[in-house]
């Protein structure tokens, strides 16, 4: 066991400090790597909300949304899993443009899934999902 956890460390020291934030991310579960990473492709909407209360209604319909799990959250950024059969990872992100309009990108490595996530959040209405959607699309 201490050979396991002394080449664990070795890993983590020759991959820098930088990375190991990140490697226990993964470990844990909640890394938003790829959905960072797939940011390129988010689809967008500016509300007319000020940045606090976009964000406290985006995460409110979140939390009505069927089989969605939010992973992680920051300031700007809300992390879901949508389990629809498989675990797919969806980001929100959060923009200020002025005192009362918020931008918030839906980012996602499956296209379906982002766009049923942006659909429930663009229109602020909560819809079953009507079909299974997986990483490689429907």
């Amino acid at each position: 066991m201490k050979k396991v956890v002394a080449m664990f460390a070795l890993c983590l020291v020759m991959s820098g400090c930088a990375t190991s934030g990140n490697i226990w991310k993964e470990i844990a579960g909640t890394s938003t790597q790829e959905i960072e990473e797939t940011r390129v492709d988010a689809v967008s909407k500016v509300f007319e909300y000020d940045y606090k209360t976009c964000y406290f209604n985006v995460e409110k319909l979140l939390n009505k949304m069927p089989k969605i799990s939010i992973y992680s959250k920051d300031n700007s950024t809300i992390a879901v899993y949508f389990i629809n059969p498989d675990t797919t990872p969806v980001g929100l992100f959060f923009k200020e443009i002025d005192s009362t309009h918020t931008q918030v990108e839906i980012s996602s490595p499956s296209t379906p899934a982002k766009e049923w996530v942006a659909k429930n959040i663009f229109t602020e209405t909560v819809q079953e999902p009507q079909k299974l959607i997986t990483k490689g699309g429907i």
